[in-house]
């Protein structure tokens, strides 16, 4: 009886440890990977949604290369490595 009292203590002390631990380490994480706070995704819009020649330009890393550009346009039409 007595081991499985030492066991449960240590089990919660690991579970209150990690949930203490984790946010922490995340956020360490988060700030050596990206240091000044920037996302390396890039899509952005030229022109405006209602202008009849508006597109979207998407660069995503699961594209098949780095140099991929997918252009989406507003009347649904995709061109490029979409």
């Amino acid at each position: 009886m007595g081991a499985l009292r030492v066991a449960l203590l240590f089990g919660s002390a690991a579970v209150a440890l990690t949930l203490i631990l984790t946010p922490m380490l995340e956020d360490r994480t988060r700030r050596v990977a990206y240091p000044a706070g920037i996302d390396m995704m890039a899509t952005g819009s030229i022109g405006q949604r209602s202008n009849p020649g508006a597109y979207t330009i998407r660069r995503s890393v699961l594209q098949p290369s780095p140099n991929a550009v997918c252009i989406l346009r507003d009347n649904g039409m995709s061109t490029g490595d979409c």
